[in-house]
Parts: C-alpha cells; sequence; structure tokens
C-alpha cells in the first residue's frame, strides 16, 4: 500500500541555496528508485526559508529500512543540522484519492483514483 510522507524544513536564513544544492541531486537519485511514486517541493510563498516536502512511495518498510540509508542521501541528511533552524517536520500518510488534470487537452474531466 502507498505511503506519503510531508516534510517540513524551516531553513537557517541565507542557507536556501545550500539546502536545495544538497537536496537537488536526493530529488534526481529518487526518482528511479523502483519504490518512488512521486515527491513534489513546495515553498512557502510567504517565509522563503521554509519548505514542504511531499513524497510518495509504494512500500513504507522499503523507505525506512533501504531508502533512507541510500548513499545519496548521506551528505543531505549530515549538513541538515547546520542549515536548519528547526527540528524536520516529518508526517506519514496514507493516501485515499489522488487527483489529476486530464492527459489529454480536450478530455471533458480531471481524472481521479481512489488508491
Amino acid at each position: 500500500m502507498p505511503v506519503a510522507f510531508t516534510v517540513t524544513l524551516h531553513v537557517k536564513p541565507g542557507c536556501e541555496d545550500a539546502f536545495l544544492g544538497l537536496l537537488t541531486p536526493v530529488l534526481d537519485a529518487m526518482r528511479h528508485e523502483a519504490t518512488f511514486i512521486n515527491a513534489v517541493l513546495h515553498r512557502d510563498p510567504e517565509d522563503p526559508t521554509r519548505f514542504m516536502l511531499y513524497e510518495t512511495w509504494a512500500d513504507l518498510d522499503d523507505v525506512v529500512e533501504v531508502q533512507l540509508k541510500r548513499d545519496y542521501r548521506r551528505e543531505y541528511h549530515a549538513a541538515l543540522p547546520g542549515l536548519l533552524r528547526s527540528e524536520r517536520g516529518i508526517g506519514i500518510w496514507r493516501p485515499v484519492r489522488a487527483d489529476f488534470a486530464a492527459a489529454a487537452p480536450d478530455a471533458d474531466q480531471p481524472s481521479a483514483r481512489l488508491l
């Protein structure tokens, strides 16, 4: 069953570029993992030092036992204490429904899928 994570990160002012520079290769590598479904990085429009990452994976155990231990995450995880002004907020969710814009430009209805 898929699992979604929300990760809220408050970066120290002036560390936004360093944070993004370390996170970008992690996101690029994640997309090639067999259990990866999607990830979306958000930035607070009112506070440019506040980010939220939404990730969906096919298997919670795989994330905990395998994915979080991948070598490509090591540098990012090691740097977080120096980049963040507070601990990450991590939420774990079970998706129930996903809605997306229609794939075809002439489609009448957006697509919806129960998970």
